[in-house]
Parts: C-alpha cells; sequence; structure tokens
C-alpha cells in the first residue's frame, strides 16, 4: 500500500472529526486542505449542536448520535489534551423554540409532537416559564417548546481539538493543498493530484463542504451539492443577557425551504465572551461572498421581535459564509457508486458542526465493516438529488 490508508479533501470540522475518528479506528490519515484549517464554513458558523430544528427522519437520528457523541469525544480528548478541549467551549445550553403568531404555535406543537414520538426530549413552555427562562423575551408569544439537549460549541476550537487529537494519532495535515485532479488506473480511484504534488490513498473521501461539488466534478464523479450563503450579526459585548439558543419557529421552515431567494428568521445566542450572535438567513447566490444590507435587515427585525432590548445594543460586526446546499435536505455520505475509492462526507448544509461527529463514526464503522446503530444507506451518494443526468455545480 502507497501513501495513507484514507485522504480527506476538506479541513472543516467535517474533516477534522473524521481524521479524529478514523485514527481512533486504527487508520492512517492525511487532510489535504485548500486554505487553512476551519477557515471555511466551519469559521462562518455559530457552533449549533442541535435536535431541535429536525423533523422524524434519518438527519434527527444522525444528530441524536451525533449530539450524544460530542461529550463523550471531548472527554477522551481532554485525557491527553486537555487545553484543546477548554477552546471547544462544550455548552449544553438546551435551546427554546417560541411563536408569535397562533398558526405559528400550532405548527411547533404538531411538529414538537413529532419529534417527541420518536424519543427527542422536550417540553412545552407556559408565560411564567418562559419569563423566568428567558426574563428579556417578549411577552407576545403563542407557544414555546425547550429542548435541554440543544448544545453550542466555538467551531474554530472544536474542529481544531478533533484536529489536535487527530494528529496527537498520527493524522498528517497539509493546509493550502489544492486537488487539481484524480489518479485513476482502470475505474478506481488510487489518489489525487494537488498544488503540492500527487497524494495517494486507499480512499479519498470529499468533505470540502460548499466546495465538494467542483471537487467531485475535477475528480469525475459530479454531485449536486451547492453553497447556499448565510449571514450572523454580533453584538457588542453584554451581561448576561440571553440563556438559551433562542429560535423563533419560521426557523424549521427557512432550513427545509428550496427557495433560491433570502430565507430568514431569528436565532439569538450568547457567546462566553459576552456578544450575541444573530441569524440567520439563507440564499443562493453562488459563492458571491458579498454581505447584502436586505439581509442583515431582515435578520435585524425578527430578532428584534423576539428580544425588544435589542433595539439598543450596538451591532459590532457581521460575517456571512457558505454552506453545503443538497435540494433534498439529507448529507451526502458514503463511497461514490461510479468511481471506487472515492467516498463522500457532505451537504450539511448550516448541521455541520452538530452532525459532524455522527458523519465521522458512520463513515469510520462502514469502512471497517462495523455494524451502526443509524443507517448510512439513508445518506447514499446514489440518489435523484446528489447524482443527475447534468449535475449542477457552481465554479468558486
Amino acid at each position: 500500500m502507497r501513501g495513507t490508508d484514507v485522504l480527506i479533501i476538506g479541513g472543516g470540522v467535517i474533516g477534522c472529526a473524521l481524521a479524529d475518528r478514523l485514527a481512533v479506528a486504527g487508520l492512517s490519515v492525511r487532510i489535504c486542505e485548500a486554505g487553512g484549517v476551519a477557515s471555511g464554513t466551519t469559521a462562518h458558523g455559530e457552533g449549533n449542536v442541535l435536535v431541535s430544528d429536525k423533523g422524524p427522519g434519518p438527519e434527527l437520528e444522525l444528530a441524536r448520535l451525533s449530539r450524544r457523541l460530542w461529550p463523550e469525544t471531548l472527554a477522551r480528548i481532554a485525557e491527553r489534551l486537555p487545553r484543546a478541549v477548554a477552546a471547544v467551549e462544550w455548552e449544553p445550553k438546551g435551546g427554546i423554540v417560541v411563536a408569535t403568531t397562533d398558526a405559528g404555535a400550532s405548527a411547533l406543537a404538531a411538529f414538537a409532537d413529532g419529534q417527541r414520538a420518536v424519543g427527542v426530549h422536550c417540553a412545552d413552555l407556559d408565560a411564567a416559564a418562559l419569563a423566568a427562562a428567558e426574563p428579556a423575551l417578549t411577552t407576545e408569544v403563542s407557544g414555546a417548546v425547550h429542548y435541554p439537549d440543544d448544545a453550542q460549541v466555538q467551531p474554530v476550537g472544536a474542529a481544531s481539538a478533533l484536529l489536535a487529537a487527530a494528529t496527537a494519532g498520527g493524522a498528517v495535515v497539509e493546509t493550502r493543498c489544492t486537488v487539481t485532479g484524480s489518479i485513476v488506473s482502470g475505474d478506481r480511484l488510487l489518489g489525487v493530484r494537488t498544488t503540492r504534488g500527487d497524494r495517494f490513498a486507499d480512499v479519498v473521501i470529499n468533505a470540502a463542504g460548499p466546495w465538494s461539488g467542483p471537487v467531485a466534478a475535477v475528480l469525475g464523479a459530479p454531485i449536486a451539492v451547492k453553497p447556499r450563503r448565510g449571514d450572523v450579526l454580533i453584538t457588542a459585548p453584554l451581561p448576561p443577557t440571553v440563556f438559551h439558543k433562542v429560535y423563533d419557529a419560521d426557523y424549521v421552515g427557512a432550513v427545509g425551504s428550496s427557495d433560491t431567494a433570502l430565507q430568514s428568521s431569528a436565532v439569538v445566542e450568547s457567546t462566553r465572551g459576552g456578544p450575541l450572535l444573530i441569524g440567520s438567513s439563507r440564499r443562493q447566490a453562488g459563492f458571491d461572498d458579498r454581505i447584502r444590507p436586505d439581509s442583515l435587515a431582515a435578520i435585524a427585525r425578527k430578532a428584534l421581535r423576539l428580544f425588544p432590548m435589542l433595539a439598543d445594543v450596538a451591532i459590532m460586526r457581521a460575517y456571512g459564509g457558505f454552506r453545503p446546499y443538497v435540494d433534498d435536505h439529507l448529507p451526502v455520505i458514503g463511497p461514490d457508486p461510479r468511481l471506487p475509492g472515492l467516498w463522500h462526507a457532505t451537504g450539511h448544509e448550516g448541521a455541520g458542526i452538530g452532525l459532524a461527529l455522527g458523519t465521522a463514526q458512520l463513515v469510520a464503522s462502514a469502512l471497517t465493516g462495523r455494524p451502526d446503530e443509524v443507517d448510512i444507506a439513508a445518506f447514499t451518494v446514489d440518489r435523484p438529488a446528489v447524482i443527475t443526468s447534468s449535475p449542477e455545480y457552481v465554479s468558486p
């Protein structure tokens, strides 16, 4: 065997989680990252680890698996790398979903009932309980549900801790290493050509996030993963004001929408440093990285409806990033049937942090021939939304 057992394209949280889990499984691992580690989608997210926004189905099961794995994984890494784990800022704060209309309350209640039926922990909050949990929240609420299992991490810190554990286990990381082509013998992928030379591997995993479409095309097996833009506002530091991840019931609809136009909802949460993160938006605009005023204004209006006190809070800055979007709203995880040796782990859109560890476990289990509690077949590459007769992808 030449080179590494597994070569991972992409050094975001998915790639770092894969590297950690595969190193634990005893495989030799190399990451090729076109930029810097965690410099793309991971650096431009909010660090959410959520079960509250997913209805019954395979993505929810993957989210629940990942949620269970986060504290277990951090405890394992902390035995060797306690400072790296401290930078993760793991915070199992819980989430509260709020409806401000009667129609929204009915939809939220039905959504929560469906989740309870498959074992998700959530509880309705009356006005008094809601006020006690979030004193600054508007009183104009028609319904609210508390999800105790929602959590948050500092995303770059989380990816860095996973990568530190992987490198401690022997993984090799190459940054500024762009994949430019494939190395194929017969019908099998043997490795990739990069700006730093040829790299061989038994298995190549495309974990390039929003850039997975162009990467797959370069390798000769296009997939229909496209960038979806999202923006976030950051306030000046505040004293403790928001105590959970709080979002309006429109968020679930925005996540599940396939509309290419701007979708927005209110998502408000604190950070350990004091600033609030205020999101969120979704828009398909290719790799256009401009921050647009209409997106920021829509986010701000909806956040003010939930937390009126924000009218007197200064916005320190705004940032945005691209998320790997698939039309059927499911991740793409597993081997590519067209090119043996190529796997994909992408398409998580805005849930990559929350789904990273479950994704890594599914891939590790499949590569080592072990059964897993979540069926990887639900995320197969060979489905209409991923492989089409003329796949769409956007050039970065």
